[in-house]
């Protein structure tokens, strides 16, 4: 296979696939805002080759987006009797590129049956959109034919009019950031109207996973102004040093010949036996943990750099590459419930499945493996266990380093290749000098993937990238240039970042229930500086089971749906297991009539405030440039 290019599999393939869902609804509450498949158009999925797909549930990216209609107003597609057998291809394109481009593929088509020149050029346009040779113009009455004419100048001219709006400054990635953006708004604002519960897990996942311009208020310069004049006397140390970088007194606890898995264990045979398993979606990480005297890190990434032959590839020493996990293990920190190194271990461990998928196998280099492993491996060490947000209103030091943007994972890239120069630690060493400017570029890009705040940037380039490559009708994903080769691996990594949902249901209960006490903690250290409560941060009111489905349907399922549909067949059986999981959340949800959104809460002065969601979201428009907003 050429390395440069990923294969997506024939759709049909699906049909052979293990047992499937009928996912007809879109069920945040007990009585959600459902949409069938009938509101959205089509009476069953069909892929761009106009085969038909197993039912399940789309997320909301497939709803109709009433303030951003990306189809000619006029002109009714899916009920066209000019062409009949034409599949519904924009049925199942949501990214506004990718529909500029169908429809101008429409309009050449409509063009060659008009005109009845010779289509010569390509084979794919021919298979795809349909017959196209001379005769078809002869079988045009006089009136078919002017209703063609007609609907291909209003295409052509919507095309013209959606390009004329392009604002040349920004990418065609971006025009899908802003509608997926608009309409996730959009879904969080009848969410939230459902129940006080819906209310917080609106703001959670607004607060969380949307990059948010912060709102300024003239009114309190005064108040901040006191307080920088409060603590201005107060003596900071130099921020030109890495904080969180400690030596380690101890490197290794062994002489001689590494061992088997990099630690020494109790028990090898019980901990080979979970190894064995490391190519498996779904391992438990937590077993793995307790069976490597709580070094899963260490030993998750030296076997699988191992078994990738990456040592030998890179020329790293064994000893080398244990020295410089230990390290890195050491400075995640114990006490946090969920960003520890069995986390690290975890996300590490999806990663090298998700490279081991067939359509992925062999597309990227041995550089670009050792880069994800590295990424992934190191992605939240010195991790406090607190939210870029918490550390941007403290106004800690983090932040100020940092400039606000992307905090902690600045942070966790600074501790990372500090601790490279460690004694001991450089396992790059070996690399040429461009071989480690392009590992160290890309683990920068990758780490900075997971800032949870672009996680709808990132959706949106993806799921641009994919449509528009299917439209070549090619079958192919060129990934030769970087920056399509870099999103594929951005996202590969942001989805093993957010793979809790979709594994084995005692494993996910467990990843909930330690994210929930993470943020419960920050919470209560909240509510004890006399902060406000982040949403889902408040152990007394907040509803877990409701926040997880509502995470599912919002966050991990569009993401989820997106990588699969770029390697699919392959992601069904992990589609499935999401979608079990929800279910089980869904039907955990307690069987109480609906919280009534105008529940008082007491405020600080003890007197009773009404509970509103509002927020903002702030993005450039296409044609506006404005502001959206939603109370």
């Amino acid at each position: 296979m050429n390395m440069s290019c990923l294969v997506i599999p024939a759709v049909a393939a699906l049909q052979k696939e293990g047992r499937r869902h009928s996912w007809n609804c879109f069920d945040v509450e007990n009585s959600g805002n459902a949409a069938s498949l009938a509101d959205r158009g089509s009476s069953s999925p069909t892929d761009l080759s106009g085969h038909h797909l197993p039912h399940r549930r789309e997320s909301f990216l497939y709803r109709s987006d009433s303030n951003f209609s990306l189809l000619p107003k006029s002109l009714n597609r899916i009920g066209s009797t000019l062409a009949p057998s034409e599949p519904h291809v924009d049925d199942q394109i949501v990214t506004p590129f990718a529909q500029i481009l169908h429809s101008l593929r429409r309009v050449r088509t409509h063009y060659v049956r008009l005109t009845s020149v010779t289509d010569t050029k390509s084979k794919s346009c021919a298979k795809e959109d349909g017959p196209s040779s001379s005769n078809d113009a002869q079988k045009l009455s006089d009136g078919e034919f002017q209703s063609l004419a007609e609907e291909t100048l209003e295409e052509l001219d919507w095309c013209l009019e959606q390009l004329e709006t392009i604002q040349t400054h920004r990418s065609v990635s971006d025009m899908a950031t802003s509608k997926f953006k608009r309409m996730l708004n959009k879904e969080l604002s009848h969410f939230a109207e459902s129940s006080q519960a819906g209310n917080q897990v609106s703001k959670y996942i607004c607060n969380t996973f949307l990059d948010k311009q912060q709102d300024i208020e003239l009114m309190s310069v005064e108040a901040v102004e006191e307080v920088e004049v409060k603590d201005s006397g107060a003596k900071r140390s130099p921020m030109s040093k890495i904080s969180g970088v400690r030596r380690l007194h101890h490197t290794n606890s062994f002489t001689g010949a590494v061992p088997r898995f990099g630690i020494e264990v109790n028990d090898e045979r019980q901990l080979a036996q979970i190894m064995d398993d490391i190519d498996v979606w779904g391992i438990d990480i937590f077993r793995l943990a307790q069976l490597a005297n709580n070094r899963p890190l260490t030993a998750v990434t030296y076997t699988l750099c191992k078994e990738r032959n990456l040592l030998k590839t890179f020329q790293i020493p064994a000893n080398t590459l244990v020295t410089f996990l230990v390290h890195v293990e050491s400075h995640y920190h114990s006490d946090a419930n969920y960003h520890n190194s069995i986390h690290a271990a975890d996300v590490t461990q999806c990663a090298h499945v998700l490279l081991n998928l067939p359509g992925l196998q062999s597309v990227f280099s041995d550089l670009e493996v050792l880069a994800t492993l590295f990424a992934c491996t190191i992605h939240d060490v010195d991790h406090p266990g607190l939210s870029n947000q918490f550390l941007i209103n403290t106004g800690s030091e983090l932040a100020l380093m940092y400039n606000d943007d992307s905090v902690l994972e600045n942070h966790h890239l600074a501790v990372a290749f500090k601790l490279l120069q460690e004694n001991g630690c450089d396992i790059i060493v070996n690399l040429s000098a461009k071989q480690r400017q392009t590992l160290r570029r890309m683990v920068i890009n990758m780490v900075l993937a997971t800032d949870m705040s672009k996680h709808m940037d990132h959706l949106a380039h993806l799921k641009t990238m994919v449509e528009t490559r299917k439209m070549s009708g090619t079958g192919l994903l060129d990934l030769e240039a970087y920056g399509e080769r870099m999103q594929v691996l951005q996202n590969l990594v942001h989805c093993a970042d957010l793979s809790n949902p979709t594994k084995p249901l005692d494993i996910y209960r467990q990843w909930t229930d330690r994210i929930m006490e993470e943020s419960f903690k920050q919470g209560d250290l909240e509510r004890q500086k006399g902060m406000d409560v982040s949403p889902m941060c408040d152990r007394f009111t907040a509803s877990v089971e409701r926040t997880q489905v509502g995470f599912i349907d919002y966050i991990v399922h569009p993401l989820w749906e997106t990588w699969a549909d770029l390697l699919q067949p392959y992601c069904q059986d992990i589609l499935d297991t999401l979608e079990d999981n929800r279910n089980w959340y869904q039907n955990m949800i307690p069987s109480s009539p609906v919280d009534d959104v105008s529940t008082t809460r007491k405020t600080r002065d003890g007197s009773k405030d009404p509970i509103r969601f509002s927020f903002t979201v702030t993005m450039e428009q296409e044609q506006e440039g404005s502001e959206i907003g939603t109370t």
